[in-house]
Parts: structure tokens; C-alpha cells; sequence
């Protein structure tokens, strides 16, 4: 993608529907008076009085105990330097959006206009009251080490600088495992470093805590060694690192060196500097986007190796999400009065001990690796491991109680893992995972309705983030005409016309398939080749005939027309009767399943235990127990209604027929949904102790209208409908489908493919 085109992407992205990146959600009812009175005026008044006796109240009657302060003054923003407090907002916001999806905390991004060390740490200071926690960042340095440092002594609050800590967390937790792949004592190694900045010095201080030894630390700034000699041009901080005696170049200090930490620029270490190292060399080239050796240069160099990057491009990326999400996680849930040394290096453990462990079937899937084992491309933990919240932050609260810095112990830490895995719910996970498998291994998809600006963007973005090979069926003069007016990205891909006389050999071969799959069902050859002209035919016979893997349609024509090219083409899934149609909605629980709300009018009982497999069989390929309800209007035989009898026989059938699955019914909705409610009226249920996440509807009426009235009522993103028990990927867009949700469908479509071979 060419660099104007992202920057464009990246201010839409920014101003599109809600501008921004967060919002503020209410958290209690208010829709009646009475909600409002107490709310607000008369009944607020009370919480009020009763932290006024005890200032501890405050974490029990607000937000104050989950929510952080995500604070900067714009001087030191990513690479962008001092670019002012509204210019940095932004980047606040995205790490507010990262603290929410990682580990549930709430944020208020705050851009202080002020440079001056006092007054900034005056206004912090003033508003620290509302928050749990201060997250500080881009605050150029030295300033941030002396306003970390006064508000850590100031303030009873968690307070981190994350540029400092989260790098130096992250590659130190590297940094152990590494030495023990590369069989080196930790005491012995010799560490040279380029950069003396904020994270920089950062890390070396945590490294000295693991137990590297200080005068075997080379650490380079722009103007060279930091030395003895140079004591009058150093400030405080960095004269910590002295080294005294020789003064060697950065090039001559890679001589026999054991660790390089880069966190510096791009491309200032090359190969010779490399050979130089000791055996079984540690390479930390952090510089971003450009590290300080390019990875695959340094591994043809060495083969004996052990690298990590900033770049999720490569295996060992140093990533802060890795930490600081958790660590907050954790010193909130145990009210920490502050994040000391023991809670960093209690992070830096469990992260460490993590890569160690056996890396779940969710995880290789979602880097498409088959087995994903610590070694020396697995030193530390993916971002997208979902265990990082229930180790990292248990490990930080721990060292919190266990430094007498917590003033609400933990009691019972089964019980608090187990809070820790049901806050996040697997939604934001569910789609990160699906679309790092589809980028893994893209696959070629056949778009029929090409001539379309929201088909031809969704296929540009699909081709941007590498998760497809879009083919564009239509007439080339008008889908090149849009790509144009558009300024789309999309010169890569092949654009056919089925009607061309250029196409008439596929034609004629793919007529020949569907007359013979059709020709006792009184298709003759004539029309089979006038349907192939049509493009759901012709995109279906791409598929059949494997010159595209999956076909997306649907978005201009109707559900039926788009779906009956592809039964006569490609067909039912052998052993299959039925098709079925399934929607996911993105929850903050997590995702929900929903079937069928799109091809059976009114199915049987031995229809609805069809569809019940079907959608198991798919929610587990997504890597989540399916935990079923079949609804109704009534309970357990409440009703002696058809649809009530219907859903009770067809749930006895799955009883006994599959009785690994976690289903039941006939249920009414809510007693799905309310574990509370369930367990007070029908504590014998399967669903008891799990609340359903997939959801049975007794007929396509009932199915199609819950889905779209919790999608539109709630705002709840969706994906679908998901076409279920063809024989090959074929998935049929809702009519005036967004682009976000074509592109959530391709994605889909690409992972269908994946998980048929």
C-alpha cells in the first residue's frame, strides 16, 4: 500500500461515523424517572455522604477503581517529537482503546498543556482524585524520569511511564529466556546498547535487577560511549551508566558482546558487527518501523542467532501490549498504591514463564503455526495469547500484597482467575483471531458483484492487510472506471467479465459441469451456457472448479437469487439435507451465535437437530464451546404449543444422540441468556453454569427478527449471515452490507477455507 493511501485510511479511520476512539457508556439503567433520580438529584447525594465518612467508598460506589489516566503533553509522540497536546490526543486515545480490549480498564485520555516540570506535575497532582491510575506517556526525557518519579512519591495511586517500563518489562521477560536457550549466566553476559533515551535506560535498570552486572553495560547515545570521561556533558540519569577505561566505538564493542539492545534508529548495525558477537548471540534490534538490523539480513548472517523486533512482522516482537495492560489490571484489583520494582519484575516473570508454556490450538491458528513451542522464535508470548491477562496480572497483584503496597488483598485466586477470563468475553479476540489466520494463509476470492465501490473497498482492504487475492467479476470498463474515481489500490488484481467473448472457453467448460450436474433436473446445455454469462454462475464455477477458493455475493441482489447459482454449481455438503444461515454479534461478553435466520422458513424437528450440528461443528472451528440453547416462548414443557414441542423433542434427540454437547431447550430467551435466573427456577438445566452463547430459533421468523433487532438496538457488531453445509465456501452478503462487514465476511470466508483442508 502505497504511503498516501495509508495516510488517507488513517484519517478516515479517525473521522468516520463517532469521531475518535472511545466513548463513555452508561453502566446503570436510566430510562425511568426513578432511574434518573437516582442517578443524579435526590439520590446521588447518598454515595456522597457516605464517601464523605469514609474516603474508601469511592471505589465502591464509582469507577474510580477501573478506570486510568492516560496523560501526556504531546513532547516526545511516538517519532513525531513535540507535536503539542492536541496533536497527541490521538495516540492517548488508541492507548485507551488497547487498555479496554486487553484487560476491561476504563480510561479518560487527558492532554495537558503544559511544559514546565512542576506545574505539570501540579495539575496531575489535582486531578488524580478521579482516577484508580495514571498511565503517563510521550513526555519527553528528562522530564518524564523527575515527574514519574515525584507523583510515584506524591500520589497512592499506580503510576507508570509506559514508554520507560513497558519495553523494559517486555524485553527483559526476552531477555531470560534467550540466556537460557543460549545457555549463558545472566552475571557473565556482556550487554552493549544504542540509545540512552527514556526505555533505554529503562531497560538496563531492569536488567541489573535480573542480575546483569553494571560494568559489563555499553550504552551508546548520539554523541558515543556513555564514559567517565564525558561526566560534564551527562545529566543524573544517565550518568548511572558510566563506563570507565576504555572507550570503544559501538562497532568495536560488539567484539565478543553477548546481548545488543537496539533502541535507537534504523539499519546503524550490519553484518560484521553481527559475526563479531559471542556464540549464541542475543539480538534486541527494538528501532521501529526500520530495527537497527533488518531480521532476516542478521539470521542469514548467524544462524545461531536468538532475535526480537518491534515488528509484528517477524517472530519475538517486543510488543508493550504484552505488559501494560495487565500490570494495571493487576495493581487495580488490589487497590496498589503504587507499581514498584518487584510488581515490574513479577510482570517480567510470568511473562517469561508463559513462553515456556504449551501454546494453545487458538493461538498457532491465529499465526498459522501447526505447534508454536518455546525455543528461539518463541521467547515470549504472542500478543494475541488470551492466558497473558490471567497470568501477568495475578503475578502483579501478588507482588503487590507481597510488598505490603495493597490495600485490598486477594482472598481467593481460583475465583479471580476466573473473573480475569470472564471480563474480556472472546468478541474483539474472536475477530483479531480469525483475521491473523486469514492473513497467515489468504486465499483467492471471487467478488460477483465487482462493479459495486463497497465490494471493490473491502476487496482493497482485504488485499492491504494480506488477507485475500481478490478476483472482480463484472464489466471492466465500469469496476475500472469506480477503482479510478476512487483512487483504489487494486492494480494487482484480475478483473474478468464473464460475457467477454475472451471468457467463452471457461464458459462453454463450466456449462458443461452444470448441465451435468442439472441435466435430470431439465437444464439442457443451451441454457447452462447462457447462466454461465450471469456472475453468481460463473463466480460459483470458480469455486467448483478451484480457480478461486471462496465466493462472496449478495450485496445488490436478493438473498434467493444470490443463493441458487451456488446449490446448483457447487451443492450440499455430503451427508447434509439443509443448509443453514448463521449470524455472529460482537458482544462485550463476548460473541453470539445465532441460527437459523436466513434459509429455513419453518424448520422440523430433525431439521432443527441438523442445524443445532451445524452451527456446533462451526463455533468450534472458531475455537469456543458452543453452549446451546434452543428457544421458544416457553420452558421445559411449559407450553404445549407446536413450536414448544418442537424445540423439547429436538433437544431430547441431542440429549441422547450427543450428549458431549452443551445444549437445552425449549427455553425462553432470557432464562438463556441470565445465569442468575436460570439457576433460581431450573437449576437442573445443562445451562445452569454456562450461559448460552449460541442461540437456536425454532423458525426463520424468529430467527431473522431477534438478530437484527439486538444488532440495531444495541450497536453490537455482526457478522453474517454465515452460510452453513455447503459443499464449498460460498457466503452470501446481506443487502447493503457496510464495508466493515464485507471485509468481516471475506475474512470469515478465507478462515472457511482454512478449515476445510
Amino acid at each position: 500500500m502505497s504511503e498516501k493511501k495509508f495516510k488517507k485510511d488513517a484519517l478516515e479511520y479517525h473521522s468516520s461515523g463517532r469521531k475518535g476512539k472511545i466513548e463513555v457508556v452508561p453502566t446503570k439503567p436510566y430510562t425511568s424517572q426513578r432511574d434518573l433520580s437516582l442517578a443524579y438529584s435526590p439520590g446521588v447525594a447518598e454515595p456522597c455522604l457516605a464517601i464523605n465518612k469514609n474516603n474508601d467508598n469511592v471505589y465502591k460506589y464509582t469507577s474510580k477503581g477501573n478506570l486510568v489516566a492516560v496523560i501526556s503533553n504531546g513532547t516526545a509522540v511516538l517519532g513525531l517529537g513535540d507535536i503539542g497536546p492536541e496533536a497527541s490526543k490521538p495516540v492517548m486515545e488508541g492507548k485507551g482503546l488497547l487498555f479496554k480490549i486487553f484487560a476491561d480498564i476504563d480510561v479518560f485520555d487527558i492532554e495537558v498543556n503544559e511544559t514546565d516540570v512542576d506545574k505539570f506535575i501540579e495539575t496531575v497532582k489535582a486531578i488524580a482524585p478521579t482516577f484508580g491510575g495514571i498511565n503517563l506517556e510521550d513526555i519527553k526525557a528528562p522530564e518524564a524520569f523527575i515527574i514519574e518519579e515525584r507523583l510515584k512519591q506524591e500520589l497512592d495511586i499506580p503510576i507508570m511511564h509506559d514508554d520507560q517500563h513497558g519495553t523494559a518489562i517486555i524485553s527483559s521477560a526476552a531477555l531470560l529466556n534467550a540466556l537460557e536457550i543460549a545457555k549463558k549466566k545472566i552475571g557473565k553476559v556482556k550487554v552493549v546498547v544504542s540509545g540512552a533515551g527514556a526505555s533505554a535506560q529503562s531497560c538496563v535498570k531492569l536488567y541489573i535487577s535480573l542480575g546483569v552486572k553494571k560494568e559489563n553495560i555499553f550504552m551508546y547515545d548520539s554523541k558515543g560511549l556513555i564514559h567517565h570521561s564525558r561526566i560534564n556533558q551527562l545529566d543524573d540519569n544517565k550518568k548511572l551508566f558510566m563506563q570507565k577505561g576504555a572507550f570503544p566505538t559501538l562497532e568495536e564493542a560488539f567484539n565478543k558482546a553477548d546481548v545488543f539492545l537496539g533502541l535507537s534508529k534504523g539499519g546503524i548495525v550490519n553484518e560484521s558487527m553481527i559475526k563479531k558477537m559471542a556464540k549464541n548471540p542475543i539480538v534486541f534490534a527494538l528501532a521501529n518501523p526500520n530495527p537497527e538490523i533488518e531480521y532476516d539480513l542478521a539470521l542469514n548472517t548467524r544462524d545461531d542467532l536468538i532475535m526480537a523486533t518491534g515488528r509484528s512482522d517477524h517472530p519475538n516482537q517486543v510488543n508493550n501490549v504484552l505488559g501494560f495492560p495487565y500490570i494495571f489490571r493487576g495493581a487495580l484489583d488490589v487497590r496498589a498504591t503504587k507499581i514498584n520494582e518487584e510488581m515490574k519484575l513479577a510482570a517480567v516473570k510470568a511473562i517469561a514463564l508463559l513462553a515456556k508454556e504449551q501454546v494453545p490450538d487458538e493461538v498457532n491458528e491465529a499465526y498459522d503455526a501447526k505447534s508454536i513451542s518455546f525455543g528461539r522464535k518463541q521467547i515470549i508470548p504472542k500478543p494475541l495469547d488470551p492466558r497473558l491477562i490471567y497470568w501477568v496480572a495475578p503475578a502483579v497483584a501478588k507482588a503487590a500484597m507481597d510488598t505490603g503496597v495493597a490495600k485490598k488483598p486477594i482472598k481467593d485466586w481460583k475465583k479471580y482467575e476466573l473473573e480475569l477470563m470472564e471480563r474480556l468475553g472472546l468478541g474483539n479476540k474472536l475477530i483479531r483471531n480469525l483475521t491473523s489466520r486469514a492473513k497467515a494463509s489468504p486465499k483467492k476470492v471471487v467478488f460477483a458483484e465487482a462493479d459495486n465501490y463497497k465490494i471493490l473497498k473491502a476487496a482493497e482492504m482485504a488485499l492491504e492487510e494480506g488477507i485475500a487475492i481478490p478476483i472482480l467479476l463484472g464489466k471492466k470498463q465500469k469496476i475500472q472506471k469506480i477503482i479510478d474515481e476512487y483512487n483504489l489500490d487494486l492494480s494487482d488484481c484480475d478483473i474478468i467479465d464473464p460475457r467477454d467473448e475472451s471468457e467463452s472457453k471457461f464458459r462453454e467448460s463450466f456449462a458443461e459441469i452444470l448441465h451435468q450436474k442439472r441435466k435430470r433436473r431439465g437444464l439442457t446445455l443451451y441454457e447452462a451456457k447462457k447462466l454461465m454469462r450471469e456472475r453468481n454462475y460463473f463466480a460459483s464455477a470458480m469455486v467448483e472448479t478451484g480457480l478461486a477458493d471462496v465466493m462472496i455475493s449478495g450485496l445488490t441482489r436478493s438473498y434467493k437469487d444470490s443463493i441458487r447459482p451456488a446449490l446448483r454449481v457447487i451443492g450440499v455438503e455430503d451427508g447434509l439435507n439443509k443448509i443453514a444461515g448463521m449470524y455472529i454479534l460482537i458482544s462485550k461478553d463476548g460473541p453470539m451465535f445465532f441460527a437459523d435466520t436466513t434459509i429455513n422458513i419453518n424448520p422440523s424437528v430433525e431439521e432443527i437437530v441438523d442445524i443445532t450440528l451445524l452451527v456446533a461443528k462451526t463455533v468450534k472451528q472458531y475455537k469456543i464451546n458452543p453452549k446451546i440453547a434452543l428457544l421458544s416462548y416457553s420452558n421445559f414443557g411449559s407450553n404445549e404449543a407446536e413450536d414448544a414441542i418442537k424445540m423439547r423433542e429436538a433437544t431430547n434427540i441431542l440429549h441422547k444422540n450427543h450428549p458431549d454437547l452443551i445444549v437445552d431447550g425449549e427455553l425462553q430467551a432470557n432464562f438463556a441468556l441470565n445465569k442468575e435466573l436460570i439457576n433460581d427456577f431450573f437449576p437442573f438445566s445443562l445451562l445452569s453454569d454456562n450461559s448460552a452463547n449460541t442461540l437456536i430459533f425454532p423458525n426463520l421468523s424468529s430467527g431473522n427478527i431477534a438478530y437484527k433487532l439486538v444488532k440495531e438496538m444495541s450497536q453490537n457488531e455482526a457478522i453474517g449471515p454465515i452460510l452453513l453445509g455447503m459443499k464449498k465456501p460460498v457466503h452470501v452478503l446481506q443487502i447493503g452490507s457496510s464495508v466493515r462487514e464485507i471485509l468481516n465476511m471475506i475474512t470469515l470466508g478465507v478462515v472457511d477455507v482454512q478449515n476445510r483442508k
